[in-house]
């Protein structure tokens, strides 16, 4: 693995107590909420192997919490975020998943609410570091370490030349660029992580570009 910083090799600033179960938790809970754009109603949270043989005991339950609720991992209300959930009237239930998965520190949330549903996979990968490797049935890889956009677009001509165009416009460097698709011109996935955090009048502006569907971000 390939550190960019000392706090890449301590782990960042946290409620423990542990920067694998409990800080990498919190921000894949995190990252699944800021991907839904709200805080959701009900979440059925999957875990498997290690999360799931130690999740009570190395607070992998309140962190993921705490990301749905939106805490940040050193936030002091995290060991209380599952109380915390309950009085927001947010319904979480944790579920011990036997299916093999290919990293031990493996989380699956079904967050929705009345009108909405997102499918999310993380995997935390050590000190306090994540990867999103699924969103909604599209298989991708997003460290969570850098602002990033999402964007949902059919899969037409011109969809991503319209989208480079006005980032390019902004002068918003791409630092990492995928794309996936389900089919030959159906629904498609553009996953795109930038150096900076991005306005929200620029993603108004890629809301209206050619063949765009839906964008999220996820801020640093």
């Amino acid at each position: 693995m390939k550190y960019s910083s000392v706090f890449d090799i301590i782990g960042p600033v946290m409620i423990g107590p542990s920067s694998s179960h409990t800080a990498g938790a919190a921000r894949i809970g995190k990252a699944a909420r800021n991907l839904f754009g709200k805080e959701p109603k009900w979440a059925r949270i999957h875990l498997y192997e290690s999360f799931a043989k130690t999740y009570r005991g190395h607070g992998t339950d309140f962190a993921l919490a705490g990301g749905l609720l939106g805490f940040e991992t050193d936030d002091p209300r995290m060991n209380k975020a599952l109380e915390i959930a309950e009085e927001r009237n947010l319904a979480i239930e944790f579920i011990e998943d036997s299916a093999g998965v290919s990293h031990p520190n493996t989380a699956r949330l079904i967050i929705g609410d009345d009108k909405d549903r997102m499918e999310l996979v993380g995997i935390s990968i050590g000190g306090g570091k994540i990867e999103i490797t699924e969103l909604n049935g599209f298989e991708l890889r997003l460290s969570g370490n850098h602002p990033a956009i999402l964007i949902m677009h059919n899969d037409r001509f011109g969809a991503i030349a319209s989208v480079t165009k006005i980032l390019a416009k902004y002068e918003i460097n791409i630092g990492h660029m995928e794309v996936n698709r389900k089919d030959v011109g159906k629904e498609a996935l553009m996953v795109i992580e930038v150096d900076q955090n991005v306005d929200d009048s620029v993603l108004k502006e890629l809301e209206g570009a050619d063949h765009i569907e839906q964008i999220a971000k996820i801020v640093s």
